[in-house]
């Protein structure tokens, strides 16, 4: 390799990061720090711009750090020792250097048609070969069914073969004792089943076959008990644009829903899964691999080859039923739930040693020695996500022998009639842009007002229907008046505002207050401060 005289570092090898698209970017963020820590070694990227899904890619690389990346034909001038890709497209056969490609998924399942051709992406002649010749140098697979389906659909390819293991899925498990750590970064409660819905891309895919059924999911469960996170395929949002994608779910948004805005944790979000919904993508298959019960929502069986791990298990998952209550059907998933192992454990041959080879492989390769420390599998990151609020919920307050128990929906519901729960009274944030919501509100909920008290007043005086003010005051300090201008203020609130002011619309209010929201109990102090009207209030219930 040329000596540079512009660097600083004079690196005695040079890896080129071939990156089709952000999918891509994705796997190849499993492994290169096996080597990119290493000064001996320096990574420059390219993007072939083959993909249909290229968009979007050179932003992901530039949030990553990455600023330079070369133009396609000035990388197959570039001299390196050695490439990694994560895809096929674009003239691989070009690159100069021994390539490895390594799967962007779990191994080899969809079909596809490139040329008029069609096989199973990645392992099929289409891709693979190049004049008769294999593209690759070596040909990572993470399972050795993987070797017997490629000895049938390519045996060109089989001699360049490596069955190394899956590094991501390594990391997932390496990542288990942080369980609760992803739970309470992704806004999950005590109590709270965290639903996550995955979809990957395409029509046949969940979203694509039905993209309200998030929505529908958000209007029916209840929550305190779920929590919901949607992980969709980077070839989503690089297809149609982060923008209009968001678009498109923010009514989910405003219902609670967290859609992961980071491309990197999905990961995470299956490690501190309780159920996924998910489809024939590479993600519903590692939940369903981390014994995590699985429901599909999309199982298009010609889409992918039914001898793969992903067919196998399309055959046997249970299915959603759109068309039935949702909870019900989560219900018996998470009672019933029985690992199939014997299709999961085709995840990989080598659980948790992928990285070792992957790293003694590509050194072999740069003919460097091996470096002296041990090899490590690095932990998912913790997500740092907000999480979203409903702005708009629909609570009923049962009164029994103890303490008055609230149950929430997101308002979501009042678009299907059948959904919305008996006897709901509709609490409405002041950050929910819809009017229509704001003026069917029996309570409004403000976060900070400048003056609690003021707000309090003006805003029953300008929505003549409402019956009940809540002003936030401090962390654990809020304000409530009703209608009948009772005025109280509540310290040392530990749970929603919504759920104490819908029991205060019913007139309840001892000096001390507890309510119960799923699995939780919360409390607080209750100081009257103003009682001019009724005692008791006879709620409008506008949410029936």
């Amino acid at each position: 390799m040329p000596v540079d005289s512009w660097s600083t570092v004079q690196a005695e090898r040079t890896v080129l990061a071939v990156v089709h698209n952000t999918t891509a970017a994705t796997r190849l963020f499993d492994i290169l720090p096996l080597f990119a820590e290493d000064p001996r070694v320096e990574t420059v990227f390219t993007c072939p711009g083959s993909s249909a899904f290229t968009r979007g890619t050179n932003e992901f690389l530039a949030r990553a750090g990455i600023t330079q990346v070369l133009p396609w034909p000035q990388a197959l001038r570039h001299r390196a020792d050695f490439a990694i890709a994560a895809s096929y497209g674009g003239d691989l056969h070009e690159i100069s250097a021994p390539l490895m490609v390594v799967p962007h998924g779990m191994g080899y399942n969809k079909f596809l048609e490139t040329n008029g051709l069609s096989g199973v992406f990645g392992l099929s002649s289409p891709w693979l070969l190049h004049r008769n010749e294999p593209v690759p140098s070596v040909l990572v697979l993470s399972h050795h069914e993987q070797l017997a389906r490629l000895g049938e659909s390519c045996p060109e390819a089989v001699g360049v073969a490596l069955v190394a293991g899956d590094p991501s899925f390594d990391r997932m498990l390496a990542s288990r004792p942080l369980r609760e750590t992803y739970r309470q970064a992704l806004g999950v409660r005590p109590g709270q089943r965290l639903v996550v819905v995955s979809s990957t891309w395409g029509a046949s895919s969940l979203y694509g076959k039905d993209p309200d059924l998030i929505r529908r999911l958000a209007a029916q469960l209840d929550l305190d008990t779920y929590r919901l996170v949607v992980a969709l395929h980077p070839n989503i949002t690089g297809h149609h644009s982060p923008w209009q994608v968001r678009m498109w779910l923010a009514d989910c948004a405003r219902a609670g829903v967290l859609v992961l805005p980071d491309e990197l944790l999905w990961g995470p979000a299956l490690v501190a899964a309780d159920l996924t919904v998910g489809d024939h993508g590479s993600v519903s298959f590692y939940s369903a691999a981390l014994g995590t019960p699985l429901l599909l929502a999309a199982a298009p069986a010609d889409a992918v080859d039914p001898k793969s791990p992903v067919g196998r298990l399309l055959e046997v998952t249970p299915k959603l039923d759109p068309a039935a209550p949702a909870a019900p059907q989560l219900e018996r998933a998470l009672d019933g739930h029985e690992p199939v192992r014997s299709i999961t454990d085709l995840t990989t041959s080598l659980p948790g040693k992928s990285a070792a080879v992957l790293r003694e492989t590509i050194y072999r390769w740069l003919d460097l020695p091996t470096p002296r420390a041990s090899v490590e599998t690095r932990a998912l990151p913790v997500p740092r996500v907000a999480s979203p609020p409903a702005h708009a919920q629909l609570v009923r307050v049962e009164f029994g022998a103890a303490e008055p128990k609230a149950t929430r929906f997101a308002a979501e519901a009042l678009r299907e009639p059948a959904w919305v729960p008996a006897d709901t009274h509709l609490v409405v944030d002041t950050r929910e842009p819809g009017m229509r919501l704001l003026d069917l509100a029996d309570i409004i909920v403000h976060d900070r007002p400048a003056d609690a008290q003021r707000w309090i007043e003006s805003t029953l005086r300008a929505l003549p229907g409402c019956q009940v003010a809540a002003a936030r005051v401090d962390d654990r300090t809020w304000m409530m008046g009703t209608a009948e201008k009772l005025l109280v203020r509540l310290d040392g609130v530990t749970g929603p505002a919504a759920a104490f002011a819908a029991v205060l619309l019913h007139g309840h209010f001892p000096p001390r207050l507890t309510v119960l929201t799923g699995a939780e109990r919360h409390t607080a102090s209750v100081t009257v401060l103003s009682s001019a009207g009724p005692a008791g209030l006879r709620p409008r219930c506008s949410a029936r």
